[in-house]
């Protein structure tokens, strides 16, 4: 009975979905080409709200649980598990004064509405997973942007999402090269847990009545660390502890 309920309820979803991303690619549009990076700003974060009511069509809940204070005049490195794409929105809603950027894979970066955009012009890097050398280079450049702005870099160390909720192995090369490119960062390290429920069944129809939990540890200061690889693996552990399956 659940399964068949989530037919209409994935339906109506991906209506909502769309919609969404079509209407916000428009006024992203004009944001940033009329207003700059503010508007822009402004509008990717209120897309990503209306994003997170698209899943209440599903009967998702959302809990982002933020004990302790995470200063804005600071660069940060934020550092999580990955389960979905339904991750992303509620880092970026509930953290949005600290200026959420991504290191994400070049093939985002065309062909979905809203996400290619912002991915592009909002001060994101899209890397080439097949040529490491690139997106070394590439996050190396990005992280002196962060360190500049004072702004926050995303990295989902696990490189692809987890089906199961069960974590894959961190890969360090690219955290490590964050730590030495912003040496003045807090690391935040965030648990996430049953965002994989979503696509329990696949993508379509999509899993409905899930409860998705937004854990965020306490800020670690980078330059507290001469070996960054143990920082690294201090990260892993963190984030690892709290994970549910």
């Amino acid at each position: 009975m659940r399964k068949l309920l989530a037919y209409p309820l994935s339906l109506l979803y991906f209506i909502c979905f769309g919609l969404t991303l079509v209407i916000f690619h428009a006024i992203q549009w004009l944001c940033f080409n009329v207003f700059g990076y503010k508007a822009h700003k402004i509008s990717v974060d209120w897309l990503q709200f209306f994003l997170m009511r698209c899943l209440n069509v599903l009967g998702t809940r959302i809990t982002f649980n933020k004990p302790h204070n995470i200063p804005s005049d600071r660069p940060l490195i934020i550092v999580a598990n990955h389960q979905s794409m339904y991750d992303i929105s509620p880092i970026m809603w509930y953290l949005r004064k600290h200026h959420i950027k991504f290191i994400s894979k070049k093939e985002l970066g065309r062909g979905i509405p809203s996400v290619s955009y912002n991915l592009r012009h909002g001060g994101s890097v899209l890397i080439n997973r097949k040529d490491p050398k690139q997106a070394v280079a590439a996050i190396q450049e990005f992280s002196e942007y962060i360190e500049r702005t004072k702004r926050a870099a995303v990295i989902f160390p696990e490189g692809t999402r987890s089906k199961t909720g069960v974590p894959k192995k961190f890969q360090t090369k690219g955290l490590i090269t964050l730590f030495n490119g912003i040496p003045s960062s807090l690391v935040v390290p965030i648990t996430i847990n049953n965002s994989w429920k979503v696509l329990r069944y696949g993508k379509f129809p999509l899993g409905i009545g899930t409860h998705i939990t937004f854990k965020v540890h306490e800020p670690i200061e980078v330059n507290a660390y001469d070996d960054k690889l143990s920082l690294a693996h201090l990260v892993e552990a963190t984030i690892i502890k709290d994970i549910k399956v």
